[in-house]
């Protein structure tokens, strides 16, 4: 079973399915290591990775490169933020076949105006509803592998209301999307009235500080979301840490006082499959070869 394939079988099978997010192939092999069955790699993730803010200033081929590492890094299905698809539908064309060929098992686009914000900012705005029906049959039609899951987001709860942006996800599914994706709702009533009302699998977006209230995994389950996207929580778990390692290093000297918090030298090479590769080394850089002088 591919990725997608199995991505598939997760969203098929009624469940909720927890989706940590990943700002690196690094971090997405921990998640892989952590025993969760997929990882989302968000757009905040590939911005702040480059010290950049959540404000679409990367562009589709420097995404995509981080995508496809991330891919080639774990065996679990990876779920790709797609923005707005760089563009308008033509551009969603060049989007889906690089998107494609990276590996990945799905990507989310939405139906902000480009450029766009974080989905938690305030003053977004969003494109029409034909333009964006148009991008979305514009992914439908440019996959070539019927596997791919395409997540159909809408920003509008911010501009237009909660109703709106539910009857805007129905229509992107009615144009060849798999999942709808209603972004920042802003209670549990609004939360549970997108899981009752979109017409497919459900997408919800967890993590805390933003717009839409934090609620655990069984109460999702309950409302009827089929997937959960936890996007900057080891984001800021990385942050915090290294702020505490580079305060203690340049207070003492040494980091010897919080050795114990860190991972240890063994820990760090098992992460990232360093007896592996070594095995590897083995295996093919010590081949004797015949003798064909004579």
């Amino acid at each position: 079973m591919t990725p997608r394939q199995k991505l598939k079988e997760l969203i098929a099978r009624r469940r909720y399915t927890m989706v940590p997010g990943a700002y690196d192939p690094l971090t997405a092999r921990l998640v892989e290591q952590a025993g969760f069955e997929a990882v989302y790699l968000t757009g905040g993730g590939y911005s702040r990775a480059n010290g950049y803010p959540d404000l679409g200033l990367l562009s589709l081929s420097e995404n995509v490169r981080f995508i496809a590492l991330t891919v080639e890094a774990v065996d679990i299905p990876v779920i790709a933020d797609a923005d707005t698809g760089y563009g308008n539908a033509i551009n969603v064309i060049r989007t889906v076949r690089e998107y494609e060929k990276s590996g990945v098992a799905a990507f989310h686009i939405e139906d902000q105006v480009s450029p766009k914000k974080c989905g938690h900012y305030d003053g977004k705005d969003v494109i029409s509803l034909g333009e964006m029906v148009g991008k979305i049959r514009a992914a439908a039609d440019t996959r070539r592998d019927p596997d791919l899951v395409i997540i159909a987001r809408s920003d509008a709860r911010a501009v237009e209301g909660l109703p709106a942006a539910v009857d805007r996800v129905n229509t992107y599914l009615e144009a060849g999307a798999d999942v709808g994706f209603v972004e920042a709702p802003q209670n549990i009533e609004e939360l549970k009235a997108v899981a009752r009302d979109i017409r497919g699998p459900a997408l919800v977006n967890v993590f805390e500080g933003g717009k839409t209230p934090m609620v655990p995994a069984a109460e999702l389950e309950a409302m009827g979301f089929r997937l959960g996207i936890y996007p900057s929580q080891t984001h800021r778990a990385a942050i915090r840490a290294a702020q505490k390692v580079l305060a203690a290093l340049k207070r003492d000297g040494d980091t010897r006082r919080i050795e114990g918090d860190l991972a240890t030298f063994e820990e760090r090479e098992e992460v990232v499959g360093t007896a592996r590769w070594r095995a590897l080394e083995r295996k093919y850089l010590r081949i004797e070869t015949p003798d064909n002088s004579r």
